[in-house]
């Protein structure tokens, strides 16, 4: 089975129509772990699909978080990326060369007592800092 016949049984899977470009756009996502912007998804598509439109983008990233395959990440907030991991996790934002990196966080072990009364529906967890290339620098 190809890469494209599965993820393409994957947003069948989902509830969404694998289309051209949205098996493009949601390849891009999986294969890009810095959680790009729809202008960085346009951007990198619009010259393998000449027909692309930002709208489009922006409408495939709605119904991708819709259908719970994506969610968005405002680190920054003027800024929308998306994430396909949608497993519980944190994100770690370098100051000096803006990369995003996965955070693997524990949510059982978070013991957060003032909570107990609350109905908790999202948590984010966001970091910021140096990351490891920029420091050995």
């Amino acid at each position: 089975m190809t890469n494209s016949e599965i993820l393409s049984n994957y947003l069948k899977n989902h509830g969404v129509k694998p289309s051209i470009q949205r098996l493009k756009i949601y390849e891009i996502l999986r294969n890009n772990v810095t959680h790009p912007t729809a202008d960085e998804i346009f951007n990198h598509l619009v010259k393998e699909i000449p027909t692309l439109s930002l709208a489009t983008v922006y409408n495939t990233m709605h119904l991708f978080e819709q259908k719970e395959l994506v969610r968005i990440i405002n680190i920054e907030n003027h800024q929308a990326r998306f994430d396909w991991n949608m497993k519980p996790h944190g994100h770690f934002q370098c100051n000096v060369c803006g990369t995003i990196y996965d955070i693997e966080i524990d949510t059982n072990q978070m013991n957060i007592n003032e909570l107990d009364e609350y109905q908790l529906e999202e948590s984010h967890f966001y970091f910021k800092g140096l990351c490891k290339t920029c420091l050995n620098k």
